[in-house]
């Protein structure tokens, strides 16, 4: 993989950090400004919020800018997020903060994605975005648990000062490391809209808030489940997250290798893998050493979609990829908040915490369903034989404009 996928993924490393960083520093920043935990909660959907907002429009207002010069403008501005969310002198100063940093999220996946396709050959793409989202699951891992070590030990600014200081670092690589790329959408806003046209398009993002919805009705509350289902010590919780990291890599890799194979198979197949393990979470819970294995197979499961749907987009979108595939990590965090806030609703009605892995599993068969009815109409759209004489000859698929 070139060297450059790994600045990319650097920038991923941080952005994952600032987002996922914040939940296990609630406390400590409640406190300093006088706000209840459920207010710093707010922290949480005003960034998500920002994503969804962001991504879309940075990427149409730069979709015929060259993309070098649009990764670090977003890293640049991802950088001053964070370095006012530092300095916050008041709990809106730092919302506004988080909303600044949230609209260089969205869009710098959003672009990064179509960028890194365009760094390797055709048969290695999803491949690529999976290295690139490497970072975000290394975030996971290392980033979120010392971040909020740093926060806890040092106060949260420290947190927010040392993620500055990363992001700078993964500047400077980005600027050495990645490559000179074409301008982009010579065709302009039209060009970029017009991938919304197409049903397909549509159907992609679809089955992305649907499959990864199923992912965080149950996974937002994972601690709960752990503690009051499975019976852990709050002490063990967050060991037993660090192989729900662990996953995620392991889903990445695999799953960009799958979508490189064969991607439509990879779709269907992750998300019909992720609704199992959904439902198997659900038996596993009661039992210490099944709670485990079922955390360690979510994460695997949950990050062996993302290349695939990613991908799937990126496909169906042709010759204006850019702000298709921000408006998919949109979806992601439409997925997220929506997923969240039905587990919510179960957790207070008669189901309970108990049932939130099968409700989890019917969300996701829900984007499986939606990813059936895509391909089908794949198939309904291939070419017909067209006979010439005695001979019988396919009529080629058209192919899209890989970037």
């Amino acid at each position: 993989m070139p060297i450059a996928l790994y600045a990319l993924a650097a920038t991923a490393f941080c952005i994952g950090t600032t987002e996922f960083v914040i939940m296990g520093l609630l406390l400590e920043v409640g406190r300093d400004f006088g706000v209840s935990i459920s207010a710093a909660g707010l922290l949480i959907t005003g960034y998500a919020l920002g994503v969804v907002v962001g991504a879309p429009l940075l990427t149409l207002a730069t979709s015929s800018f060259p993309r070098k010069p649009v990764l670090l403008g977003l890293t640049a501005l991802f950088i001053l997020g964070n370095l006012l969310c530092a300095l916050a002198a008041d709990y809106w100063t730092l919302m506004i903060a988080r909303v600044v940093t949230a609209f260089a999220h969205g869009a710098f996946f959003g672009v990064g994605a179509v960028v890194a396709t365009g760094l390797v050959p055709k048969e290695r793409q999803a491949t690529a975005i999976a290295v690139m989202f490497t970072g975000a699951t290394l975030a996971n891992i290392l980033g979120v648990p010392f971040g909020t070590y740093i926060g806890q030990a040092f106060g949260w600014r420290a947190t927010f000062w040392a993620v500055t200081g990363i992001a700078a670092v993964a500047f400077l690589a980005t600027a050495f490391l990645v490559p000179a790329i074409d301008a982009g959408s010579k065709r302009g806003w039209a060009a970029e809209f017009g991938a919304f046209k197409r049903k397909q398009v549509w159907l992609g993002l679809l089955m992305t808030v649907l499959g990864y919805g199923g992912v965080f009705t149950a996974f937002t509350y994972i601690a709960p489940i752990l503690n009051e289902v499975t019976g852990f010590d709050e002490s063990t919780v967050a060991p037993v997250l660090i192989l729900f990291g662990a996953g995620l890599i392991l889903g990445n890799i695999i799953g960009g290798r799958f979508a490189d194979c064969s991607l439509m198979p990879a779709v269907t197949g992750s998300l019909a893998f992720l609704a199992l393990v959904l439902a198997f979470l659900s038996l596993a819970q009661f039992h210490s050493a099944t709670a485990i294995a079922a955390v360690f197979m979510l994460g695997a499961a949950a990050f062996g979609t993302v290349s695939p749907l990613q991908m799937r987009v990126l496909q169906q979108a042709e010759g204006a990829p850019s702000l298709a595939s921000a408006a998919n990590i949109a979806a992601f965090n439409v997925g997220n908040a929506g997923g969240a806030a039905l587990g919510g609703v179960v957790i207070d009605s008669a189901l309970g915490l108990q049932a939130l892995g099968w409700i989890a599993a019917i969300v996701t068969l829900s984007g499986l369903g939606v990813a059936l009815w895509s391909w089908t109409l794949d198939r309904s759209l291939s070419p017909r034989p067209i006979l010439s004489g005695a001979e019988t000859q396919v009529a080629p698929e058209p192919v899209g404009d890989q970037h």
